[in-house]
Order: structure tokens, then C-alpha cells, then sequence
């Protein structure tokens, strides 16, 4: 079902404040064609660098760069009319100092035209957060388990599990509405511990793994349409599952080139003639 027919594209500005609105709806893309197929039905598109996985092969999100970005992101924005597009920086790109975020931030905006960037971290990330927003980067946030931080936090754990854990997370989401970010997701805690960063702040929280009271959900495409099955967080419901078929497609594929049903007369040229 399409939900923006008629409507004006949709920007970073246009998610900010919605609390207690009807949800926001948030899915990955990283390829033009995926990207069409969703756009009208979806509030915002992440380009996430979960395609270090999803597509790469890569065992976690680390391993892609800057210019990977650039790339998926750029096929994204062509593709899409209505959703808001936001490209994750990949590890590596802005950890270092508020000047490196603001030089990855400016080319994926400049080289992409979408329509803001997401980044990983909490307080410690703030200093940069700031100084992006205040030379016109609009950021998304995001606290919780960061899998760019998987080496440190042992792998991909559930987060908040205790008081000071939780304390932390709520000192994040501060920090991050505070810095300027236009919204946050908060990903892999429990859900006492994101319905009390959703308590203590009031910018937009979008889910994964988080809370319903958050202000909007996001899952990753491919585990929503069962193409990923590396493996399965709990978080994730499966509304397809066309890994079945496309290998269902492939092995008719080899069986009739092997037993010379394919090509038919039908698919060649000048055939019978």
C-alpha cells in the first residue's frame, strides 16, 4: 500500500518531533531496484553498513568504507521520490575528530544527494554530533548495541541489562538530543531500559529491537523479506522468504539447461525458420 501519493518528499526535518504520532516506518535499501520497490511505502530508507554483511559477505559491519557508502548511497537517492534517505558512516569515517566526521559527512551529502547521515556512539560522540548539525549536517543518532563496536562489546549482546547500563543509555540519548541529532535509534537493548530513553528525552527514538513506544521501527530489508539467513536476531519477524524461491528459480534454471529444455524455440532468434 502506498502512504505518500501525492505528498511532498520527505527530509530529516520531516521525522523530527514526531512523538505520539503514527509510527515511522524505516527499512534498509542498498540498491536502486530494492530502493523503487519501497519507497512509497516507507517514511525513511537507511543505507546502512550492514551491506558490509548483507551483501558483502562480511562477518560484521566493519569492513566497509567511505567510498562503499557513496556508491550504494548514490543508487539509492536515484531511486527514490518520497522517502528520506540516510546513509550510514561506515567505521573509521568520523571516530577520529569532529573535523573527520564533518569531511565523511559533507562528501556522502555532497556525492549522494541524501538527506542526512547516521552515525554510532553516545556521549562520546556528541563533540561531533554538534559541530555537524551546526554546518547544516541533519544527524541521525544511534546508541545501544553499535555493531561498528562489536570488538568491544564482545560481540552482538544485548544492551541496558543493568542499572548502570541503563544509566548509560539514558546519558546517551541526552547527550545525542542535546548535540542536535533529529532523531535515535536505539537498537538491541532491553525494553525497560529504551522506554526510559524514550522517557528522558524528547526527540524521535526508532527502534530495532528496542521498545513499540518507540516513535518509529526500522528492520533490515533482507531480513524482512528472508534473503538474509546467516542468521536471525530475535528482533526480526520474516514477512517473505525469497532466499526459498530464488533458489527454487536457480535450481529449475540449471535442470533445464541441463536436460536442454532451455533455450526453448521461444527464446531464440529465428528458430524453426
Amino acid at each position: 500500500m502506498s502512504v505518500h501519493s501525492g505528498t511532498k518528499k520527505l527530509t530529516a526535518m520531516s521525522l523530527a518531533g514526531r512523538r505520539g504520532e503514527t509510527p515511522i516506518v524505516g527499512l534498509t535499501a542498498y540498491t536502486a531496484p530494492i530502493a523503487a520497490a519501497m519507497d512509497d511505502k516507507v517514511d525513511f530508507i537507511l543505507v546502512g553498513d550492514s551491506l558490509a554483511m548483507t551483501i558483502y559477505g562480511e562477518s560484521s559491519t566493519v569492513g566497509v568504507d567511505l567510498d562503499t557508502m557513496i556508491r550504494h548511497g548514490r543508487a539509492v537517492v536515484k531511486a527514490c521520490k518520497h522517502a528520506c534517505v540516510v546513509v550510514d558512516l561506515p567505521f573509521g569515517s568520523y571516530e577520529a575528530s569532529p573535523e573527520q566526521a564533518f569531511a565523511s559527512a559533507s562528501r556522502v551529502l555532497m556525492e549522494t544527494g541524501c538527506d542526512a547521515v547516521k552515525l554510532e556512539g553516545g556521549t562520546e560522540m556528541a563533540p561531533a554530533v554538534a559541530f555537524l548539525v551546526k554546518r547544516g549536517v541533519p544527524v541521525m543518532a544511534h546508541i545501544g548495541l553499535t555493531p561498528q563496536a562489536i570488538n568491544t562489546l564482545g560481540g552482538f549482546k544485548t544492551q541496558g541489562k543493568d542499572e548502570a547500563a541503563v544509566e548509560m543509555l539514558v546519558a546517551d540519548g541526552k547527550a545525542m538530543e542535546e548535540a542536535g541529532a533529529f532523531s535515535i535509534v536505539i537498537e538491541g537493548v532491553m525494553e525497560s531500559a529504551a522506554k526510559k530513553v524514550i522517557a528522558a528525552t524528547s526527540v524521535t527514538t526508532i527502534g530495532i529491537g528496542a521498545s513499540a513506544e518507540c516513535d518509529g521501527q526500522i528492520l533490515v530489508v533482507d531480513d524482512v523479506i528472508g534473503l538474509f539467513a546467516a542468521f536471525k536476531p530475535k528482533f526480526v519477524k520474516r514477512y517473505a522468504s525469497i532466499l526459498g524461491d530464488v533458489e527454487g528459480a536457480i535450481s529449475d534454471f540449471a535442470e533445464e539447461v541441463r536436460t536442454r529444455k532451455f533455450p526453448s524455440e521461444e527464446f531464440l532468434f529465428g528458430a524453426g525458420k
